[in-house]
């Protein structure tokens, strides 16, 4: 086992881009003078998680859901290898991380949507409900996830925060990515980018 590239940059690119806009907007959630700037951030969120679905079957090998989305089968079988505190090793996501990531996405598309609508004015109060409803799932969600990635790294003995900054993590040499696709990190800086500027102007 040595250190090989398994994240893409538009994957690592993407999750902090979405952990520091869900924590912006929810931070400022409740500020009506922040309200631009709650909107941005969510929209941030909206279309990262927008842009992960292709690349989620045309993205490199641990980019695509074909790769981490597995059966209740698998999922029940790490979780119990995880309560012996002997997870089984995945270079990519494991199963459990996998569904986290699935959802993660989902609740980002449709709270965001629901943020834009309420931002435009449609819906009312009963839309308002739902948006922080999907909010605070979302959150459970990434405390879940958070747990996970702590109770991994401690088990597995590998720093998960840091591989999904440098894109390295244990492995063997033929289970390497070939690149860690920067033309579709740009892609994807652009594209969040003119989100941004469209929700501003």
């Amino acid at each position: 086992m040595q250190k090989i590239l398994v994240w893409d940059w538009p994957v690592r690119l993407g999750h902090w881009l979405m952990v520091g806009g869900f924590c912006l907007a929810w931070l400022t959630s409740e500020s009506e003078s922040l309200r631009l700037l709650h909107v941005i951030s969510g929209g941030t969120v909206l279309a990262v998680a927008v842009f992960r679905l292709p690349w989620g079957f045309i993205g490199s090998r641990y980019a695509r859901f074909v790769d981490f989305v597995r059966g209740p089968s698998s999922v029940k079988a790490y979780l119990l290898s995880l309560l012996r505190l002997e997870p089984s090793h995945h270079v990519g996501h494991n199963p459990a991380g996998g569904w986290a990531i699935v959802l993660l996405l989902g609740l980002g598309i449709v709270t965001g949507l629901a943020g834009w609508a309420i931002y435009n004015d449609f819906g009312g109060h009963l839309l308002e409900e739902l948006h922080e409803g999907l909010a605070a799932t979302m959150l459970t969600v990434v405390v879940i996830h958070l747990a996970g990635v702590a109770s991994g790294s401690l088990l597995h003995g590998e720093n998960l925060v840091r591989a999904m900054i440098t894109g390295r993590k244990n492995g063997q040499p033929g289970e390497a990515i070939a690149s860690a696709r920067p033309l579709a990190a740009i892609l994807l800086l652009a594209w969040v980018a003119a989100a941004g500027w469209w929700i501003a102007s």
